[in-house]
């Protein structure tokens, strides 16, 4: 039984497609194709060779299947041009569509692709990680990463639909599954207690668990609320930015570690981390408990709230002020007055930071 959510962004809405059987993304390339406009994939080599047979069986032809390598690194203007590249060579028009099959990594490389070429064309996003299926897929966010920082060039560019199939997680690593829980249980963290307690109960959540598809749906909710209100981020307070918790400190992370040390979901589970003692400091409603609680959680479910190597403070600092969520007033961060219930704060010490830093292991 196919299940459905709708993004409300008047005439930018699209549909959520939850636990379907395929049918409604069939029905929907066939229809493409039969109205004579072009369908393209977009994966990594690693899934292709887990489902090659699977990705024949959508019917679009072979010749419109691009691979790029597995991993972070594909997010790069080089990649992003050979794709550009892919297109051209094809000699795809405005009418051509972008399936995105993958994590994150391809919804956001594809969907920049799509919002790029001819000045945009369509897309829909498959997503096949626990992460891209509750965080990345959803809200049109996309785009690649520079030496410099994560996500610094990009576009917002909304998919057409999202199809959400939970079958793909059976083939999913532990520690890709593990990285999807972090954007999980941030969606607790910052707005929905009930969520949060939910998980606290489970303590492990796994890939066949009967709750999981419930779970996604609500993660998704909430991210379809918050985007509906703030679709490009530019409230001055809250907003969208609220679905940055953990992310101004792990972008910097996997930033200065070197895309590929830490898995996305890695480098926020320690940025959440980092978030609650920030938040302890700042608000006394949110208690030392609350963070001891989230590092349970998140270790229960695989996720590291230490790093497990040194990193210089100055290097992680540099790397937050490039953050892409700052504003002319400072480095903006995302905190919790209580567990469900976040906000955004600037004029945060440096001094503070530091010591934060070195809480996790990192070094001066």
């Amino acid at each position: 039984m196919t299940e459905t959510l709708n993004v409300q962004l008047e005439d930018r809405s699209y549909p959520i497609y939850f636990n379907q059987d395929d049918s409604t993304l069939k029905a929907t390339i066939d229809n493409l194709h039969q109205n004579n406009k072009a369908c393209y994939l977009i994966t990594d080599s690693n899934l292709y060779s887990i489902y090659a047979d699977y990705i024949e069986s959508l019917g679009i032809p072979q010749a419109h299947i691009y691979q790029v390598p597995e991993g972070e690194t594909s997010k790069s203007v080089e990649h992003f041009e050979k794709i550009l590249s892919f297109l051209a060579s094809h000699s795809a028009n405005r009418d051509a569509s972008i399936f995105a099959f993958g994590g994150g990594v391809i919804g956001d490389l594809a969907g920049y692709v799509a919002a790029s070429y001819l000045r945009g064309i369509h897309f829909y996003q498959i997503p096949t990680s626990l992460l891209a299926m509750v965080d990345s897929s959803v809200g049109g966010k996309t785009g690649i990463n520079l030496p410099e920082g994560k996500n610094l060039v990009g576009a917002f560019w909304q998919p057409h639909a999202v199809f959400i199939n939970q079958k793909f997680l059976e083939t999913l690593p532990k520690k890709q599954f593990a990285s999807g829980m972090s954007e999980v249980i941030k969606y607790g963290l910052l707005a929905d207690k009930a969520l949060f307690d939910q998980l606290a109960n489970i303590g492990t959540v796994n890939f066949d668990d009967a709750l999981l598809p419930s779970i996604i749906r609500r993660c998704c909710e909430i991210k379809a609320e918050i985007v509906s209100n703030d679709e490009k981020e530019i409230a001055d307070t809250n907003g969208r930015a609220l679905l940055n918790l953990g992310h101004t400190f792990g972008h910097a992370i996997e930033n200065v570690a070197g895309y590929g040390d830490y898995l996305h979901g890695e480098a926020i589970a320690i940025g959440l981390h980092l978030a609650c003692r920030l938040s302890e400091l700042t608000y006394s409603s949110f208690s030392e408990t609350d963070t001891e609680q989230t590092i349970q959680l998140l270790n229960q479910n695989g996720l590291p709230t230490v790093l497990n190597k040194s990193l210089e403070i100055q290097a992680l600092n540099k790397a937050i002020s490039r953050d892409k969520k700052n504003r002319a007033s400072g480095i903006r961060f995302v905190l919790m007055k209580s567990i469900g219930n976040a906000q955004t704060k600037e004029g945060i010490d440096e001094a503070v930071i530091n010591a934060l830093w070195k809480k996790v292991g990192a070094v001066e």
